[in-house]
């Protein structure tokens, strides 16, 4: 099992942080917009934010194991089909997603501490609440954190079409690379 990536592919520990990062911000999005349109008598009103707001603390955890790892184990080497544009371009994204991503969880939790409470995440641990009290502090990082989230999704999409791209047109190893194929076979 490679768990380290190579200067060819991507080893099992960040294919599964890619992946599992995906899905669950995927699902965030998802369970966020949900959450928004729920009543105050619906049964779902004080869970789902609940819900929300742990497994964003532990997105946060999982996103700053994820920088870490990439210093400990640099991501395989463009492609040497890629152009200059495309070597460019991929890496502006990949920040740009990087620092989307850190952004909302940042603006999260501006949104459920501005009361001062600590966040409880899944009765666990407790993260407290540092920056309280500031006018409007919920509704502002409400706000931001809705613009964000629909950036990181547009991005993606974009990202993933990428691919989609170089595996049809392109027909380069860049999609079988991130789904964990040896180029070597």
């Amino acid at each position: 099992m490679q768990w380290k990536n190579t200067s060819t592919r991507y080893g099992h520990v960040s294919l599964l942080i890619h992946w599992l990062v995906a899905i669950t911000v995927y699902g965030m999005f998802a369970l966020g917009l949900w959450m928004v349109s729920l009543g105050y008598y619906d049964s779902w009103y004080h869970q789902a934010p609940e819900i929300h707001k742990s497994i964003g603390i532990i997105l946060f955890i999982v996103m700053l194991f994820r920088v870490i790892w990439r210093f400990i184990s640099p991501p395989p080497k463009p492609l040497p089909s890629y152009s200059r544009v495309t070597k460019i371009s991929a890496a502006i994204v990949q920040i740009l997603i990087y620092i989307l991503l850190f952004s909302i969880l940042i603006s999260g939790y501006l949104i459920s501490t501005a009361d001062g409470q600590a966040i409880n995440v899944f009765d666990w641990f407790s993260i407290p609440a540092i920056f309280t009290g500031q006018a409007a502090q919920a509704d502002t990082a409400g706000e931001i954190h809705l613009y964000l989230a629909w950036s990181v999704v547009l991005l993606s999409v974009l990202h993933a079409l990428a691919a989609f791209k170089h595996h049809f047109f392109d027909a380069d190893f860049t999609l079988k690379r991130i789904l964990g194929f040896n180029p070597n076979k």
